[in-house]
């Protein structure tokens, strides 16, 4: 029977001590979403670009064709926020989890190799999260819509039938902008359409139970003729 898994997470400057570089001092250094597990990249860093990482959150490596240093993203943007690093069992590999701000690949690849494929399970794992968040937000609903909450938006909104309206349009024609702008707002204006398209189907008392139904009975269905 196996024990405890050892840690080797490294934290500070001084658990690079226990790391294994090679002969140029290096170490190669494997990149990880830690959000959906994918591996981005696999580079190389020095024990300076890795207390740079440690010190300042954000992923530094060593270039080996230009010899210097190089802090991900600093041209491009496209930076990776530190969220743990940790070393292999021989302590010759780092592992850096981290949260991308945009694509790995100089190429605008997601990650440097390419398209992969997502195993089932957290395929399955990600779509019950995303069917979860939308439960849990109709669930809210409905507990505003039974208790009627004072000071609550929501409340407001379910007593108001014109000012549902307004929202519902003022939020659509704010998505449309923010889709148009590219001002980076899009994902924070859909979320909010959606806070107020499902208020609105449930003051109009459509579950949204109906509206996933009526989606996955168009689910092969056949396209409608072009005009």
């Amino acid at each position: 029977m196996s024990g405890p898994a050892a840690e080797r997470t490294l934290r500070s400057h001084a658990d690079l001590a226990g790391l294994r570089f090679d002969g140029s001092d290096l170490v190669p250094v494997i990149t990880q979403d830690a959000a959906s597990g994918a591996v981005l990249m696999v580079a190389w860093a020095n024990r300076e670009a890795l207390s740079l990482t440690l010190k300042t959150g954000v992923m530094h490596y060593w270039s080996r064709s230009r010899r210097e240093l190089w802090k991900k993203g600093e041209t491009s943007g496209n930076v990776q926020h530190l969220i743990s690093l940790h070393a292999d069992c021989d302590g010759d590999t780092v592992l850096a989890q981290v949260r991308p701000a945009g694509p790995a690949c100089h190429t605008g690849d997601v990650t440097c190799f390419g398209a992969l494929p997502e195993a089932p399970e957290a395929r399955e794992a990600r779509d019950a999260r995303d069917a979860r968040v939308l439960d849990d937000l109709w669930a809210v609903l409905e507990a505003r819509d039974e208790e009627r909450p004072e000071g609550s938006w929501t409340t407001r909104l379910l007593s108001d039938e014109n000012l549902r309206m307004k929202k519902l349009g003022e939020e659509t024609v704010e998505l449309v902008s923010a889709i148009l702008k590219q001002d980076g707002r899009a994902a924070e204006e859909a979320a909010d359409l959606i806070y107020h398209l499902l208020v609105a189907l449930k003051g109009a008392n459509v579950p949204w139970t109906a509206v996933l139904d009526e989606l996955q009975s168009r689910r092969g269905a056949t396209p409608r003729p072009s005009a």
